[in-house]
């Protein structure tokens, strides 16, 4: 069966690595991101598609979902991972930025998973995944607004398992419990994006049997 996938805020980290091992796996991939334009050389690299894409307003991920279809048609696999981290003390923050930083990191995957399951649910098959951090289940000094944008991804995740499992639509929230990167990799000071993307596939495919909603990822010298 010919997969597909479509990465929601695609970058060069963890987007990268999952756009990489998909695509190695033979699955069509299309990138939406607010700036294509750094996704060039990844684009060469595995022949994917890239479509810009606000994810935060209703009218941008409603198009990108149409021009995916056209593209690769209904995606079999949807990644969420915006996020916008928003540090401060709570009397000063920015009300109009805190704002913004939840939009991205919460209401997004509200409207991203909205059309993924509208089209999943008449196939009656799927995956809908979400990139979370330690904040989501850990709210620390002086980082409300990212404590609050991750707890509610979380939410979003735990309430469609509930609703969507038994429709057959596997739903998957990841936390990233530490920094990615490669550069540290022989030390596990951070958490490599290509073992992480093999996670996510291996939640993908899945069997029905033992099928998880969640899990946490982190290094073997991360303190918890």
């Amino acid at each position: 069966m010919n997969e597909s996938v479509l990465i929601v805020g695609a970058g060069s980290g963890l987007s990268a690595s999952l756009a990489q091992l998909c695509a190695s796996k033979g699955m069509k991939v299309v990138l939406a991101a607010r700036n294509i334009e750094k996704l060039q050389n990844l684009k060469k690299e595995i022949g994917a598609n890239t479509i810009k894409c606000d994810a935060t307003n209703i009218k941008s991920v409603t198009n990108l979902f149409k021009k995916t279809d056209k593209i690769i048609g209904d995606p079999n696999l949807v990644i969420y991972n915006p996020s916008k981290s928003l540090g401060g003390s709570i009397v000063d923050l920015d009300p109009k930025k805190a704002h913004e930083a939840i939009d991205i990191t919460c209401y997004g995957g509200f409207l991203v998973a909205q059309q993924a399951a509208k089209r999943m649910l008449k196939k009656k098959r799927g995956s809908i995944f979400f990139t979370g951090a330690t904040a989501s289940i850990k709210g620390f000094p002086e980082s409300s607004v990212f404590a609050m944008g991750k707890f509610g991804l979380r939410g979003l995740a735990q309430s469609l398992a509930r609703e969507l499992h038994p429709q057959n639509i596997h739903i998957g929230h990841f936390i990233i419990d530490g920094g990615i990167g490669k550069e540290n990799y022989g030390s596990y000071k951070t958490i490599h994006p290509d073992e992480i993307a093999k996670v996510y596939l291996q939640f993908h495919n899945q069997d029905k049997s033992t099928w998880s909603w969640e899990t946490q990822l982190r290094t073997s010298v991360e303190k918890f």
